[in-house]
């Protein structure tokens, strides 16, 4: 297994569209490369949820965006898996629901809100400089310079099933053509936008991940860090024949 070298800052990148399993692969490899984790959908859900609360259209822009700018919002990488707080306040599986899944898409299109979310989300680094981030414009946008950069993907209906699977889990029931028309959607958008589209980055290693298990992705993960980070700030603590 690898690990960073203590004290450098690294940061590993991780694009891609819904579904794909990011958040779930950038936090298993945040732990195996003893990195903290950058749950960047998490912050637009966030934002979501919090317009929604307030009664703010998602496509709002300026006011979704002066929210944004207003907020605090900061990861406690004590808990596992790490947990988004809003002013200090858990938002918990709030930011999972449907409602809050339906409007996210306005919200993380919208130009004003990506301008302050990427602000915080630099700010966060520059606080916290060993992270493994995930997101749809983290190599491209977010941290071009990145040490590693990664485009995860997978088909579109791989993507939906395990995102109901995953909904389940939590006691959310919906249906795969439900989510997979959602997931359509969201990639119709996030891939047409004008700020921060979904690409892949500039460098990226692309790994699919539609016919491996999650164990087979973080083994890809690390070989990729492996490769491409450079040697001096990587250390292996696998042990010789």
């Amino acid at each position: 297994m690898l690990a960073v070298a203590v004290g450098a800052p690294f940061i590993v990148t991780i694009d891609g569209p819904a579904g794909t399993g990011k958040s779930t692969v950038a936090h298993r490899l945040a732990k195996r490369l003893g990195l903290e984790f950058l749950d960047t959908g998490a912050m637009y859900r966030a934002a979501a949820l919090t317009a929604l609360d307030l009664r703010i259209d998602p496509a709002d822009g300026p006011r979704v965006a002066d929210l944004v700018r207003g907020m605090e919002l900061r990861f406690d990488w004590t808990r596992d898996p790490p947990e988004l707080l809003v002013d200090g306040t858990p938002v918990g599986e709030r930011i999972r629901t449907p409602e809050v899944t339906r409007a996210v898409s306005a919200v993380a299109s919208n130009p004003l809100v990506r301008t302050a979310m990427v602000a915080a989300q630099r700010e966060i680094a520059r606080r916290h400089p060993r992270l493994v981030t995930e997101g749809r414009d983290q190599g491209s946008v977010v941290f071009p310079d990145a040490d590693v950069r990664i485009y995860l993907d997978a088909q579109p209906e791989v993507r939906a099933r395990r995102r109901v699977e995953q909904l389940a889990t939590k006691g959310i029931i919906t249906t795969e053509a439900e989510v997979l028309a959602q997931i359509l959607e969201r990639d119709r958008i996030d891939s047409t936008r004008r700020d921060g589209p979904l690409v892949r980055p500039a460098g990226a290693a692309i790994v699919d991940t539609s016919s491996i298990d999650i164990d087979e992705v973080i083994d890809r993960l690390e070989e990729v860090v492996r490769r491409c980070a450079p040697a001096a700030l990587v250390e292996s603590d696998r042990m010789g024949p």
